[in-house]
């Protein structure tokens, strides 16, 4: 009795790990769902709020709000900065820069404690036309010369599209209806998702625009070689301390090299700036992070890491206008 005991003991600890790595697998393989959710883009960015909030505490802080976004929590008791958990934004670039969207439309999707009934109430207010599809209301909302789309998905789930057709919004429904399956998505997260860093709180994915990539990137004066077919990942990790990683994924080793040779003239003039007394103006916090900076190729990525410290990011979060990373020299200004 005693030896069928401790097999059955044994097998159960066998089957716990198993569902374990199985789960840390999934997690590190498939997307978070409001990501998943985004239709075919040339980019994604995502940010996980919950880390970012106990992190920052910036929803402890009083934010001035516009009369317009008064009126929004007013009307549906949402307050983004207390009831939103999660956050994820398509780019798109556009075949017309000179369009009413721009070079750039978005579709989004958030995650958060929402009234629903109160959201729809407002949405059916403001909006200009609705649809259904799929089982769901899609509320056609002006804004600018745009038409800006929103359907509640969920109970806790809001998808949003300025994109000039329905293509998009309609992708989004169609998406969570099979949000379950953990490796549905674009085929930007199938392509790159598995390359950030697991637990990663923030990140981003995407190629660099045309125009930027003809200019040439400047720092401190120095070009930025950077390729337009290039793609990069860049992402925030907590683990005890907030890592940063930037990798750019250039189309050969030639290029990735450039970048990296570059990038490390660059470091080498801005700590000489950020650790010489008298030089210019900077905070301790800016230069522990200039300082924490490392640059690296592997084939054909060149990558930055770098460690953020957290009074830094609550700064970012918290007060934007007052963050200053790179050294200004007296007499100068930030380039």
């Amino acid at each position: 009795m005693t030896h069928r005991r401790t097999k059955l003991s044994i097998a159960i600890v066998l089957v716990v790990l198993v569902l374990l790595a199985g789960a840390i697998y999934l997690r590190k393989e498939a997307p978070p769902e409001a990501a998943r959710l985004l239709p075919e883009s040339d980019g994604i960015v995502y940010f996980n709020l919950r880390p970012l909030r106990a992190a920052t505490h910036f929803d402890q802080h009083p934010v001035e709000h516009s009369p317009e976004y008064q009126h929004f929590i007013d009307a549906t008791g949402i307050q983004f900065e207390h009831d939103l958990d999660e956050a994820a934004f398509a780019l798109h670039r556009m075949a017309n820069p000179k369009g009413p969207n721009g070079e750039l439309a978005f579709s989004e999707v958030f995650v958060g404690h929402f009234d629903g009934r109160r959201l729809a109430d407002y949405l059916a207010s403001i909006a200009a036309s609705q649809e259904t599809y799929a089982g769901h209301t899609v509320y056609d909302v002006s804004s600018e010369g745009r038409t800006v789309r929103v359907v509640l998905l969920g109970y806790d789930i809001v998808a949003v599209s300025n994109t000039p057709s329905s293509e998009q919004i309609h992708s989004m429904i169609d998406r969570y209806r099979t949000a379950a399956l953990p490796f549905s998505g674009s085929s930007l997260l199938s392509k790159y998702y598995s390359k950030l860093p697991l637990l990663s709180v923030a990140w981003g994915i995407g190629q660099i625009g045309q125009p930027l990539a003809n200019g040439g990137a400047r720092v401190l004066g120095l070009k930025l070689p950077l390729p337009p077919d290039s793609t990069f990942l860049a992402s925030l990790t907590w683990i005890g301390k907030i890592h940063l990683r930037v990798t750019q994924i250039a189309p050969t080793d030639a290029a990735a090299a450039d970048t990296t040779e570059s990038l490390e003239t660059i470091l080498v003039l801005v700590k000489s700036m950020a650790n010489t007394p008298g030089a210019g103006t900077y905070d301790t916090d800016a230069r522990a992070l200039i300082n924490s900076i490392v640059v690296e190729r592997h084939r054909n990525e060149a990558v930055l890491t770098a460690t953020l410290p957290t009074a830094l990011l609550q700064r970012a979060m918290n007060h934007p206008q007052e963050l200053k990373v790179l050294p200004v020299p007296e007499g100068g200004r930030e380039q």
